[in-house]
């Protein structure tokens, strides 16, 4: 079913397994828009509490775009659990799991993790350091790269205008831009 507005329909995953970073965090929560393809990246631990994920959940989504009407997941132990499913009545959403092993159902999901999962491997292996330092730049990156299925940008499709870009960053003054020498370098 197609959406009809920005942020009603989401699917959402995990990115787990991933080392341990400083703030001691191992997974990542994918969250997708399926009308915009605009994602959240939220960094997790694998043993959280519903509780918990349910106020990040609150924190970063719902604060940001409201209450979707369904959410389309995996079989995640964390979104079976009966007080998700009262959470989701109480919201007035509808909570639609996919079977396992069968990711066309959610392939958005999956191929948004695909993506994810490369960036993080390019980021450390091109600039050194933890996934953790880079997961918002690639959430930025990839908000702001073409898809072809919407014809345009993640952000332009959400907001309605192309994102401003640090890339040209010689058009500016360098001492009104923070990090110059992380912008010179990705140019």
């Amino acid at each position: 079913m197609v959406p009809e507005w920005k942020w009603d329909r989401v699917t959402m995953d995990f990115v787990s397994g991933l080392p341990l970073s400083s703030r001691k965090k191992d997974a990542i929560w994918v969250v997708v828009d399926r009308l915009t393809k605009s994602t959240h990246f939220i960094l997790v631990r694998s043993d959280y509490s519903l509780d918990k994920l349910v106020e990040l959940y609150i924190s970063d989504i719902v604060r940001l775009h409201g209450v979707p009407l369904p959410i389309v997941s995996d079989r995640d132990p964390r979104f079976t659990l009966r007080f998700w499913k009262k959470l989701q009545d109480a919201l007035g959403t509808k909570l639609h799991f996919n079977t396992a092993f069968h990711p066309q159902i959610d392939g958005q999901s999956e191929w948004i993790i695909q993506i994810l999962e490369d960036m993080l491997r390019c980021c450390i292996l091109e600039f050194e350091g933890t996934w953790e330092q880079y997961l918002r730049l690639i959430e930025f990156a990839y908000n702001n790269s073409f898809q072809s299925s919407i014809k345009k940008a993640p952000h332009e499709a959400l907001y309605g205008r192309k994102c401003r870009k640090p890339l040209y960053w010689t058009e500016f003054s360098e001492n009104k831009i923070h990090r110059v020498d992380l912008i010179k370098e990705t140019k």
